[in-house]
């Protein structure tokens, strides 16, 4: 294989490790996550900033590697912004042939029309109060599916007024999971919780189970 060719097959990853799944419709399971290197969005509550520039250069097949090593069934592919990165699609479709349930985690401010079908698509959508809700691509919303899931991280009321209005304007109840989530350390979960309730609202309440068990620590 030639050098170009070898350079077309790879990604710069930040790191991959086995933990639990704290997010989304497989909260709880072992799973390998693999996050990329990279992200053109500054959202004020990212906890991911080590992400932004750090990171190794992998070909597809190491990576493979690296996940079978874990022996776990799911695969959570995240950033950063994964779609950042072109191979960021070759990758899924090689873990998806290899039998991995896989699930990707993106900003919403790129394009998932060409993610492999097989995989589950967890899209964020930008409140006001992350201070990048112009960037939320709305053309998205023409794709989803119910493997996929729209998720709006919750730092106050006024996000959470936004977030029920957006969800009727575009009407997307019912063409996806949606996922209401509050922001750590922003937003009380308990008083979005009430919110939800009081409104009977038909969204699923999240924490992230991984900050409950391990604080906001990278790698976990």
């Amino acid at each position: 294989m030639s050098e170009q060719a070898v350079k077309s097959e790879r990604l710069r990853i930040n790191e991959i490790f086995h933990s639990l799944q704290g997010e989304a419709d497989c909260v709880g399971f072992p799973t390998v996550f693999v996050r990329l290197t990279g992200c053109p969005l500054r959202c004020q509550y990212c906890d991911t900033e080590y992400a932004f520039h750090s990171g190794e250069w992998f070909d597809l097949d190491a990576i493979l590697q690296r996940v079978r090593d874990f022996q776990a069934t799911h695969v959570c592919v995240t950033g950063g912004e994964p779609l950042a990165q072109p191979n960021c699609l070759k990758l899924l479709e090689r873990l998806c042939d290899a039998g991995f349930a896989v699930s990707l985690e993106t900003s919403g401010a790129f394009d998932v029309a060409a993610v492999d079908s097989r995989v589950s698509r967890v899209i964020d959508v930008k409140t006001p109060a992350s201070n990048e809700a112009a960037r939320n691509r709305i053309e998205n919303f023409t794709h989803l599916s119910q493997r996929d899931q729209l998720k709006f991280v919750i730092c106050s009321r006024e996000d959470y007024d936004w977030s029920k209005a957006f969800l009727e304007q575009h009407g997307l109840l019912g063409r996806c999971g949606i996922l209401f989530s509050p922001s750590y350390k922003q937003q009380p979960a308990t008083e979005l919780a009430d919110w939800i309730l009081a409104d009977r609202l038909p969204v699923r309440f999240q924490i992230q189970l991984h900050k409950i068990l391990w604080g906001d620590v990278p790698g976990k």
